[in-house]
């Protein structure tokens, strides 16, 4: 019997870790429309900074407990109380600033819903609704920010967003799929799942 050869994966991918290859095979880099859906990976995000994004992955089903699946109206009415009580529980990263900026973005996120109808209309804007497409042939290629993420994270910080810098903005623009940076050679790149 042959054995089936392994798709060609994203270098950060391919080394075997199987949270990180499922999710490289079947979420990062997919255009994602659903505003509760794209409020989970801004935070996350935004949890990510300065750790790994293997350390944010493996607690994101914490983070979902923690933070109502990240429905945008109960996270923006969580009370000070709740959320002290998030750092003591060792299922998400502990960072008050972190914990507290999650419902900070949620009061941010109604007020762009309100005014331009969905959280998915106003970040897709930054791409005029399209995915972009890179070509890039190595990681080595791949910018950790750009333009377009420092026009994002400009945006969103005078909106009242926290934790949104320009890598992490290059982070979600990658993560919700409005930016394809799959490498060319990898099995992901040519078409979206």
């Amino acid at each position: 019997m042959t054995k089936t050869a392994e798709p060609s994966r994203c270098h950060w991918a391919a080394n075997g870790d199987p949270l990180m290859r499922d999710y490289h095979d079947t979420e990062w880099g997919t255009p994602l429309h659903d505003d509760r859906a794209l409020f989970e990976f801004l935070c996350l995000e935004g949890a990510q900074a300065g750790l790994s994004w293997r350390t944010v992955l493996a607690k994101r089903d914490n983070y979902r407990k923690a933070f109502h699946h990240f429905e945008i109206a109960r996270v923006a009415a969580m009370t000070d109380r709740e959320l002290e009580k998030l750092l003591l529980d060792p299922g998400i990263i502990r960072n008050r600033l972190k914990v507290a900026s999650t419902r900070d973005n949620a009061i941010a996120a109604l007020r762009v819903i309100e005014e331009f109808g969905s959280l998915d209309g106003y970040l897709w804007s930054f791409v005029d609704g399209k995915p972009l497409r890179n070509r890039w042939r190595s990681q080595a290629d791949v910018p950790a920010s750009t333009e377009l993420s420092d026009r994002m994270s400009k945006a969103l910080k005078k909106r009242g967003f926290r934790f949104v810098g320009t890598t992490i903005c290059y982070s979600l623009l990658q993560a919700t799929g409005m930016v394809n940076d799959h490498l060319v050679g990898c099995f992901r790149y040519g078409g979206q799942r």
